[in-house]
């Protein structure tokens, strides 16, 4: 367990809490602000195309593969939970040492 409420490690994986920003000029993982991972997109949220973005961009991050990224609540708002199953632990990365 960890102080952050940005994130937490369970038996499946890493449970992150995330604000999308959609039709951001850069994209990528912009470290915690507000108490949930900042994550820049490109897509409009139109057809699912910012959330694909996103998973895509978080799957980048943690390095695994796409597949392991779940948008387990959220996927029609900015306000999102994910799951990163097959992620080293949280220490290893430091956008989310924040």
């Amino acid at each position: 367990m960890n102080g952050s409420p940005a994130f937490r490690e369970t038996a499946e994986g890493i449970v992150l809490s995330v604000k999308a920003s959609p039709r951001s000029s850069r994209q990528g993982v912009d470290g915690i602000r507000g108490g949930a991972l900042l994550v820049r997109i490109r897509a409009a949220p139109v057809d699912g195309k910012a959330n694909a973005e996103l998973a895509e961009t978080l799957a980048d991050a943690f390095g695994v593969p796409k597949r392991n990224v779940e948008i387990k609540s959220g996927a029609s708002g900015r306000a999102k939970t994910v799951l990163v199953r097959g992620a080293a632990p949280a220490a290893s990365y430091p956008f989310l040492q924040g």
